[in-house]
């Protein structure tokens, strides 16, 4: 089984009102081992776990990187909360540093509005060979792994109608979104190269594609996701995606082809995404047309299954994934919450509640599932 690991951005907020606070550099020092990372917003901070084989293992991970992260925000009268755009409306605080300085001269308004958190999946792989043979083979399930964590539908105030608004702020960089199947790794290089000399992107470091060869790791990278509300939809995340890939490099020992949609197409099919979520409609990656969300996801599950089966996760993603589809991802969350509460500060006073909650692979699942479904009636 390949390795998995898994990054999580979250919001520095005020303990007492919600309002995002400038303290990511202030956090990472009080943290010390390198268990938390500032980001290009003082308003955010990153945590990472280990390189996980079990996924009760990558569970254990998330929960206590989470609760360190929440801990140690604490110590100086803030929060930490998994919310991938801020419900309140903020002034972002760049990180000090040429890099970042440089990245808002050249990027101006999308550098400056730039407060996004993302969940980033790396998983493992033998070669770069393999790796763009996974990349090409991948592309068009990622828009519903990017509806099933949608947790976004907030922006500056306001319902922006989306279920995951993150996706249209952070597509706003030049290079974001999907790219056009490559065929090889020299071909994903050279095209790399080629828009690195554009002048464009200021390294290899803003190659934003949904999908990307890790250049520190030797990992394919899936940015795609919100960072998850729960705990529980960061492990099935990583869980889909492990498979996902999985699935990719037999298809490719086995000469399958890929799929051939466009990126125009995945493009589309990635904004569906981001607007509904798993509460609509999304488009078959096979074809083109709308279909039900759930018969989407159903379709995600058959294509990993044999995967998920030899690794004997299939239990535990069927679990989570069906949780997802009776609860609702975080957007429906952040929606129902307002609508009770009446107050944005509210809606962040509950997310950072249900970013501590314990995954529910490390309990008995029919009691978390009980209550979790009591706790969002």
């Amino acid at each position: 089984m390949r390795r998995v690991g898994v990054e999580e951005e979250f919001l520095i907020v005020d303990g007492a009102d919600g309002q995002p606070v400038a303290l990511g550099d202030v956090l990472e020092r009080l943290e010390g081992d390198d268990g938390l990372s500032s980001e290009m917003k003082q308003e955010q901070i990153e945590t990472c776990t280990l390189p996980r084989i079990a996924l009760d293992d990558l569970a254990r991970d998330i929960t206590a990187r989470r609760r360190s992260a929440d801990a140690t925000a604490r110590l100086v009268g803030a929060r930490s909360v998994a919310l991938a755009t801020s419900p309140l409306p903020v002034k972002t605080t760049t990180t000090p540093g040429p890099r970042f300085e440089r990245m808002v001269q050249r990027f101006g308004l999308t550098a400056v509005e730039q407060l996004t958190c993302g969940c980033h999946v790396h998983v493992e792989v033998a070669s770069d060979e393999e790796g763009v043979a996974v990349l090409d083979r991948i592309r068009v399930w990622l828009p519903v792994i990017a509806a099933l964590t949608a947790n976004s539908p907030f922006w500056n105030g306001a319902d922006t109608g989306y279920a995951s608004y993150r996706s249209q702020a952070w597509n706003r960089w030049p290079t974001a979104g999907p790219c056009e199947i490559f065929g090889s790794a020299g071909a994903y290089h050279a095209q790399v190269d080629q828009i690195i000399r554009s002048g464009v992107p200021l390294d290899e470091g803003q190659i934003y594609f949904d999908a990307r060869l890790s250049h520190r790791h030797p990992t394919v990278e899936i940015r795609v996701g919100d960072v998850c509300l729960y705990a529980d939809d960061a492990v099935l995340l990583a869980a889909l995606v492990r498979s996902l890939v999985e699935t990719a490099a037999r298809q490719w020992r086995a000469g399958v082809e890929p799929v051939p949609a466009s990126a125009v197409q995945l493009r589309l099919a990635g904004w569906q995404a981001g607007r509904f979520g798993v509460s609509g409609r999304l488009l078959d990656p096979l074809t083109g047309e709308p279909r039900d969300a759930f018969d989407m996801v159903m379709a995600l599950l058959d294509h990993i299954r044999p995967v998920l089966e030899d690794q004997g996760e299939l239990g535990t993603v069927e679990f989570l994934l069906f949780q997802v589809l009776a609860r609702g991802t975080g957007a429906v969350r952040q929606r129902s919450t307002y609508a009770r509460a009446d107050t944005l500060s509210g809606v962040v006073a509950d997310a950072v509640d249900a970013s501590s909650l314990p995954a529910t692979v490390l309990q008995d699942r029919n009691q978390a599932f009980l209550l979790s479904s009591r706790q969002d009636s």
